[in-house]
């Protein structure tokens, strides 16, 4: 069987899944434009601002728009926030004093998490820990649900703060439904009301109807270049919550008693609307991508989580590669297709804030930008690369086919 032949198998499979990942995309744009139109969006938002940037009115409003879509009380959306590792870091520190505890009710954190709490040897400069900021974490149950129980019995008088991840991040777990998170906050409010939740809301923007604080999260968090900047947003990140938590928070993102009032951007705030009014379309494409992938990996014999039919949770695809050669040469494939530095070959190397080697194929338009098409992995058995994005499904069609063929290539891969 060709690769063309094995992608088409794989398609004429999927063609429920597509229905219905078209039907979210959209009830996503209804609610969008609905809410563009409920803040009477003018082209006058979208003009650039200097200095303090008092009085922005582009700002202030795309901000409104993020609080109506995630129901939530206030946001901060701006493009000073400069990755989804740094709007979490604004929210640990702002809702976190000295003396008090965090924990984790989803296991270990997203790697790049770990400097920034402390977990580990010795105390990095500059964490959480050294500012005497307490750190637990409480494992997902067997079935990789949020174990409830122990996330309770885990919580002390000094608890401020429970984190959770939405997204399966580099681990071998489901990622989470938003209403998985309903009875997690649930018991929080009732039981320990002095306690907040927040939720790394990363990868799965408008992957479903509702987000996490639609079911009760305090706080949701996530970067402008995945899904809600719909690969046209050039840079930036949210945090949406009740009011009481975003100002604490604004107060680290700014100063204490400034908050939200200033922050101007010399660029114009257009790519941040029309990325957002784009964001349901071009989720959509990238969960078609990943449901492609993982059919015609499965139909190969490999392991895929999440499964080619199951309903989606985020736009990531986990497939276990096994062998390091595989692995490789599948992100070699992909950055080979890629429309941006596609005469490069990743290899293995020691990124920032990662225990593990990682490889990773991201040849993109916004630099590091996740909704656009990716693959990256750490070095370590079993090999799993995490495939995500995909401006247009038949960008992500065509990639995967030179994937395929690069891997077979260099020996990787017998179809």
């Amino acid at each position: 069987m060709t690769i063309e032949e094995r992608i088409a198998e794989a398609e004429r499979g999927l063609q429920a899944q597509f229905a219905r990942i078209d039907a979210v995309e959209e009830r996503g744009t209804r609610r969008v434009l609905q809410a563009f139109q409920e803040e009477q969006v003018a082209y006058r938002h979208f003009a650039p601002t200097t200095g303090y940037g008092y009085d922005d009115v582009g700002r202030d409003t795309l901000e409104r728009i993020f609080a109506r879509l995630f129901g939530t009380e206030a946001a901060i959306v701006r493009p000073q926030i400069a990755s989804g590792t740094h709007a979490i870091s604004l929210c640990l520190f702002g809702l976190v004093l000295p003396g008090e505890r965090m924990l984790s009710a989803t296991g270990r954190p997203y790697d790049t998490l770990e400097e920034i709490i402390g977990i580990g040897e010795g105390t990095p400069v500059g964490s959480l820990k050294e500012m005497g900021v307490g750190y637990d974490e409480v494992e997902l149950a067997p079935d990789g649900t949020i174990d409830l129980e122990a996330v309770e019995r885990a919580i002390t008088p000094e608890t401020k703060l429970v984190i959770a991840q939405r997204s399966r991040g580099y681990a071998w777990r489901p990622s989470l439904m938003p209403e998985a998170f309903e009875p997690l906050a649930r018991m929080l409010h009732e039981k320990h009301p002095g306690v907040r939740l927040m939720v790394d809301n990363c990868y799965g923007e408008f992957v479903c109807d509702r987000e996490p604080s639609h079911y009760g999260a305090d706080v949701c968090v996530g970067s402008l270049i995945k899904n809600p900047g719909g690969g046209l947003a050039p840079t930036g990140g949210y945090i949406v919550g009740t009011k009481e938590a975003v100002t604490r928070i604004a107060y680290r993102l700014t100063a204490p008693g400034i908050g939200l009032e200033v922050g101007s951007y010399a660029g114009s705030y257009q790519p941040f609307y029309q990325g957002l009014f784009m964001a349901p379309h071009t989720v959509a494409q990238a969960i078609k991508t990943a449901c492609l992938a993982a059919r015609v990996f499965e139909q190969l014999g490999m392991t895929t989580t999440p499964p080619s039919d199951e309903t989606r949770a985020d736009i990531i695809q986990a497939i276990q590669m096994n062998t390091p050669e595989r692995l490789v040469a599948f992100c070699q494939g992909i950055q080979m297709a890629s429309p941006i530095d596609s005469m490069a070959l990743p290899e293995p190397w020691d990124m920032p804030g990662y225990s593990d080697q990682v490889v990773m194929a991201a040849g993109t338009f916004v630099s590091g930008a996740s909704i656009e098409l990716s693959a990256d992995a750490p070095m370590r058995a079993p090999y799993i690369c995490y495939l995500q994005g995909g401006l247009t499904y038949a960008h992500g069609r065509i990639a995967l086919a030179m994937a395929l063929e690069r891997m077979v290539k260099q020996g990787a891969l017998t179809l």
